[in-house]
């Protein structure tokens, strides 16, 4: 199997389950209707990349041999 269609296959399943715990997040999170000003404060800009691609980054990370992340991406950028 070629390398670009197992990250889609990855990329795939962690969107799928991205999809579904956002949904059960999202039922049974309590919402901060008055928050205190002890309350941690959040950040009001989006992300540029999505969990799913977070997590499929990390997943590949990790089914590998690599010792570090920085020589991880180094080999990715060679590999397209």
């Amino acid at each position: 199997m070629k390398l670009v269609s197992k990250v889609t296959e990855i990329y795939c399943i962690a969107d799928d389950f991205c999809k579904e715990y956002h949904l059960e997040l999202n039922k049974t999170s309590l919402s901060l209707s008055n928050p205190s000003a002890n309350s941690p404060k959040h950040r009001k800009r989006k992300g540029r990349m999505s969990d799913a691609e977070m997590i499929t980054i990390l997943i590949l990370f990790h089914s590998n041999t690599f010792r570090n992340f920085k020589t991880f991406t180094i080999s990715s950028m060679f590999c397209r």
